[in-house]
């Protein structure tokens, strides 16, 4: 019956437990047996207010109802026109031919000014000094011959998390930003006491039957099987008396 409940590698675990915390209760004991036994890593999902078994358990849930992640296309832009078919005014650099439109740029005239003294290509100069000689234009078929026809938009997938609705690059990111900012761990021990947050069903179900008095029953009958828990198991009964 012991082997059977308490395995080799768990029981390693609970001599490490036991040592560490060397007035472990019952209870605390037998929940840390059952975390190690069934793998159990409580986690709050702190927007639903909801206690789950694991993360693994949570992400699951989650995928298969379609809340975690969606799939989705945006379009991105690529460039901006510095001339288009509003543009009125424009201001050209002779050596270069960079142009500012006056409705695309908030001070198309501050900037002509700013570039040709700074224009790499621009060597003449006046004492010294880069000369801010430039060409205005008004009319509309000199205009025409700045505008550029904008590449098509590049269309992307993203994936939007189901929680927050935030963008991101990989189902992985999601997952990495939901696992971050959404979840809290909590150990097995503190679930049943706790009254602030749901227990998720069958995270439920499997706490109540657990909680028999049989099955603790049989798991302090397996340490007491075992030579190095005599001390312990002995002392669960006096304080249970």
């Amino acid at each position: 019956m012991a082997n059977s409940v308490i395995t080799k590698s768990l029981k390693e675990l609970l001599l490490d437990y036991l040592k560490k915390h060397r007035k472990a209760d019952l209870l605390t004991t037998y929940f840390f047996f059952l975390e190690k036994k069934y793998h159990i890593e409580p986690v709050l999902f702190i927007r639903e207010k909801t206690i789950y078994q694991s993360k693994a358990e949570l992400l699951k849930t989650l995928e298969e109802a379609g809340k975690l992640w969606r799939e989705t296309e945006i379009k991105i832009q690529v460039g901006t026109q510095s001339v288009n078919e509003a543009t009125k005014k424009i201001y050209i650099c002779p050596f270069t031919g960079k142009v500012f439109g006056d409705n695309t740029h908030p001070n198309p005239q501050d900037a002509i000014y700013d570039w040709v003294s700074k224009c790499p290509e621009n060597t003449e100069r006046v004492d010294g000094m880069k000369v801010k000689r430039f060409f205005v234009s008004e009319d509309p078929e000199v205009i025409k011959n700045y505008i550029q026809k904008r590449r098509e938009p590049i269309t992307k997938i993203v994936f939007s998390s189901g929680v927050t609705g935030k963008l991101f690059g990989s189902k992985k990111a999601v997952i990495d930003d939901f696992k971050k900012n959404q979840l809290k761990e909590m150990e097995l021990v503190d679930v049943p006491s706790q009254n602030r947050f749901k227990i998720e069903d069958h995270f439920m179900e499997f706490i109540q039957e657990h909680l028999d008095d049989t099955k603790i029953s049989a798991f302090v009958d397996a340490m007491a099987k075992e030579d190095a828990f005599k001390t312990h198991v002995e002392r669960w009964v006096e304080e249970n008396q």
